[in-house]
């Protein structure tokens, strides 16, 4: 992703916009596109700032973490349930539909890892 533009530019936008520019007007002379204008002036209007939001980071986690003591007494209770099987277990009982990945994601986040043992180890030819 590209770095956000300077809170400097945003500034002197809405200045502009709040003196009587358009928002097409005030895009065309700082050199910015229409909706972009469009949106910080919204923005500014809607939360007082211009300052960008945080980019990038994981938005969707805290949905699974909500549920995060049961799915792990749900492991201690079966330890050879599959990624799958708990997601499917979530979209069944809770209507949380997440993804392996985020399921792996909280389980990382609690420390526990997949170790391999002699029963997983791959079969070798002689």
């Amino acid at each position: 992703m590209t770095k956000p533009l300077s809170n400097d530019l945003r500034e002197r936008l809405v200045s502009a916009v709040e003196g009587g520019l358009s928002r097409r007007s005030a895009a065309e002379r700082f050199g910015v596109a229409p909706s972009t204008a469009i949106h910080w002036v919204a923005r500014w209007r809607r939360t007082g700032t211009v300052a960008p939001e945080p980019q990038g980071g994981d938005r969707r986690s805290h949905r699974a973490e909500a549920h995060g003591e049961e799915i792990l007494g749900l492991i201690d209770e079966t330890p050879d349930i599959t990624l799958a099987e708990i997601a499917e277990y979530l979209r069944e009982t809770h209507a949380l539909s997440v993804a392996q990945s985020t399921v792996w994601r909280l389980l990382d986040r609690h420390g526990l890892t997949f170790k391999k043992n002699r029963a997983r180890q791959r079969t070798t030819t002689p």
